[in-house]
């Protein structure tokens, strides 16, 4: 087609791409040059406009490194990361579900630990935290046998991955449910954290006048075949960011019940102030499939 005006650009892509040949391609290629070529009229984009947005994508890409996925982060503060869940889950979107964005922060290599082992792989300062965690399908009957991949930041605000004097896999593991779809492991509580604003997300947050903060919160990745993959966050309700989250993914179904302790704990070992956390999933019946990593491996210390 030899175009003759700005209408028929979109008729000229649409035609070309209509030719693909897988279906659900064909369908998302299609839908994306519509809205895409629609959002332009919509704004009438400008060159200056369009230049300076090809430099985020391509800062987007620069960002990233085997330690920080800044595409990751920028869905996330979008809130894209948390609709696509919402919309996959829970009926497709239809109820509450368990299910959260995975994050930018989740590593596809964290080591195996027996029921009531520690997270906590290098000294992290910060009030001990016990975590009782129970698995079951749709009818209340325990999932034995599933793999669960815990992570979360440090007291500080920092994951792992993200601090040099953290040790590799400090507050990372991965366990395995028991017969009664069970487990346990100690840790640390976490802290909220600000997320990384040196970057294009950190223009985001600047010009929308946010601040960067995400509320306190663990993670479970639990997988188990014949079940969909349950990403999930739990997060601790009295956070003075939780109704504020820069990456929009508190839900009512992922508020945890943090019980503070005033007492020391013999059976555990623990001095006073201690945190204990009882939670329960549901999973859905579905694909069990990992998701890929967003990140590889840890930050090197600065020379």
């Amino acid at each position: 087609m030899i175009i003759e005006n700005q209408a028929q650009v979109t008729d000229a892509v649409i035609e070309a791409f209509s030719r693909t040949e897988d279906p659900r391609l064909r369908e998302i290629l299609l839908a994306l040059v519509r809205h895409l070529h629609g959002f332009v009229r919509e704004v009438r984009l400008s060159e200056r406009e369009f230049q300076q947005a090809a430099g985020i994508i391509v800062a987007l890409g620069q960002k990233t490194t085997p330690s920080h996925n800044e595409a990751v982060l920028m869905a996330g503060s979008l809130g894209l990361s948390a609709l696509v869940c919402l919309l996959n889950n829970g009926n497709n979107g239809q109820t509450e579900t368990q299910a959260n964005m995975l994050g930018p922060f989740w590593r596809d290599d964290q080591p195996l630990s027996a029921s009531g082992d520690t997270l906590v792989r290098s000294p992290t300062p910060g009030p001990a935290l016990v975590v009782h965690a129970s698995v079951a399908d749709g009818e209340g009957r325990p999932v034995a046998g599933a793999e669960v991949d815990i992570w979360h930041s440090s007291p500080e605000g920092l994951y792992e991955n993200q601090d040099p004097t953290q040790a590799e896999m400090n507050l990372r593991g991965k366990f395995i449910t028991d017969e009664n779809g069970r487990f346990h492991f100690r840790s640390v509580k976490p802290a909220g954290y600000p997320i990384p604003i040196d970057g294009p997300v950190g223009d985001l947050v600047r010009v929308t006048r946010r601040h960067h903060y995400r509320p306190s919160h663990l993670h479970f990745l639990i997988v188990k075949p014949g079940f969909k993959t349950m990403v999930s966050q739990i997060y601790a309700p009295d956070d003075p960011h939780i109704v504020s989250d820069v990456q929009f993914g508190v839900t009512r179904a992922l508020l945890g019940d943090y019980v503070r302790h005033d007492q020391p704990s013999a059976e555990w070992g623990l001095a006073a102030p201690w945190y204990s956390l009882d939670q329960h999933f549901t999973l859905e019946p579905g694909e069990a499939r990992r998701p890929i990593a967003p990140i590889r491996s840890k930050a090197e210390a600065a020379e």
